[in-house]
């Protein structure tokens, strides 16, 4: 399969590219004209709504991976606009560009996230939920929305909800590492939010299945099958590393260190199930969080 890949430089970005490549794909990077790359590259400009539309012929598939990061800073209104427009903007450009060639790709993967839901409580959330309210969860909206072109086209588009991604070298866990070592580590908040986690090879190995499965469109969660409450994912990450969990950090702490973005991502709750991977055949591999952290984190 010839793919195309945005982002792919960034977090999931990084790790699909070779996996791909190791899967015997012939994988091709879509970058800015500043962005080095090693490979076969395709350019492209979202900020200045630019694209060598010649650049995207010919291609089986195509992953949407590119945007702000979400994490990183604070949630400046600056910052808020760029996490937008990142978002939507760049995703209406591929999909218009990609709606307009003589020969588009047989399907469209985008990313979007778990923020998608909102705070949901103990609700279980399927790909039928309704979405959420906040930032997050109006970026998200839109940012699937703004796919519609390639979906008019006949694209199959497919809408990633990733959860949080598990991997040491980056993304949350890899924060999380530091203090949890120093026998610092402890629930945020509560501790009664759920946390809808996946493993980095699960996340690919999704990503890969809803690729090549022709039945599989819209929105997919993907996550593992068994989210936890931030404090068994405390507890869990203490054991697995043979520290203790004796520490917390209060909802006001978090607040005043992370402004909005703690309410919406640190204090959040959302229990996915990802209902259409598993109806569609896709076994994870690390669908238990202590297992999957032993294999991320070995002795």
């Amino acid at each position: 399969m010839k793919v195309l890949v945005s982002g792919s430089t960034g977090f999931i970005g990084s790790a699909l590219v070779p996996f791909l490549a190791e899967g015997g794909h012939a994988v091709t990077r879509l970058v800015r004209p500043e962005t080095p790359s090693a490979g076969a590259a395709a350019l492209w400009n979202p900020e200045a709504g630019t694209v060598a539309a010649a650049a995207l012929e010919g291609f089986d598939a195509v992953v949407h991976l590119a945007g702000e990061d979400v994490s990183s800073g604070t949630w400046t209104g600056a910052k808020k606009a760029r996490i937008q427009r990142s978002r939507v903007e760049g995703t209406a450009l591929l999909a218009r560009s990609l709606a307009s060639l003589r020969h588009p790709p047989r399907v469209l993967a985008c990313a979007s996230a778990v923020g998608y839901y909102g705070d949901r409580g103990d609700e279980v959330l399927t790909e039928d939920s309704p979405p959420g309210k906040g930032f997050v969860a109006a970026v998200c909206r839109d940012w699937e929305a703004a796919a519609a072109p390639a979906a008019l086209a006949g694209i199959r588009v497919l809408h990633l909800r990733f959860g949080v991604v598990l991997k040491p070298s980056g993304g949350a866990l890899a924060r999380m590492l530091g203090p949890f070592r120093m026998g610092m580590g402890g629930p945020i908040g509560s501790g009664r939010q759920y946390v809808s986690w996946v493993a980095m090879d699960d996340a690919l190995g999704a990503l890969a299945h809803a690729l090549a499965t022709e039945r599989l469109r819209g929105a997919l969660n993907v996550a593992s099958p068994t989210p936890v409450t931030q404090a068994e994912l405390a507890k869990t990450l203490g054991r697995v590393l043979g520290r203790p969990t004796l520490l917390s950090v209060p909802a006001f702490g978090v607040r005043l260190m992370f402004g909005e973005m703690a309410d919406e991502m640190l204090l959040a709750s959302q229990r996915l199930a990802p209902a259409r991977l598993l109806a569609s055949g896709y076994r994870f591999r690390w669908p238990e969080l202590e297992p999957a952290l032993r294999h991320l984190l070995p002795s």
